[in-house]
């Protein structure tokens, strides 16, 4: 199990951080760190304590859905 990092200020929001990125990684994400581990909870895990995902606040639209600008 990975330990978690002491300066996070919120287990809930790196644990549901980490669980979005996990299911990103298992439906085709490529990895931002590299890791030792095959399983993608444990490198979502690695990628949130490393700070190479952007946090997302799901009260807000999610940026990557959002429709590109018509083409003029």
């Amino acid at each position: 199990m990975f330990k978690l990092p002491e300066d996070v200020e919120s287990k809930y929001r790196f644990v549901m951080l980490s669980a979005l990125r996990a299911e990103q990684l298992q439906m085709g994400a490529i990895p931002r760190v590299d890791s030792q581990s095959t399983k993608a909870t444990v490198i979502a895990q690695e990628e949130v304590a490393a700070k190479v995902v952007e946090e997302w606040d799901g009260a807000q639209p999610d940026p990557a859905a959002q429709p590109a600008p018509p083409a003029e």
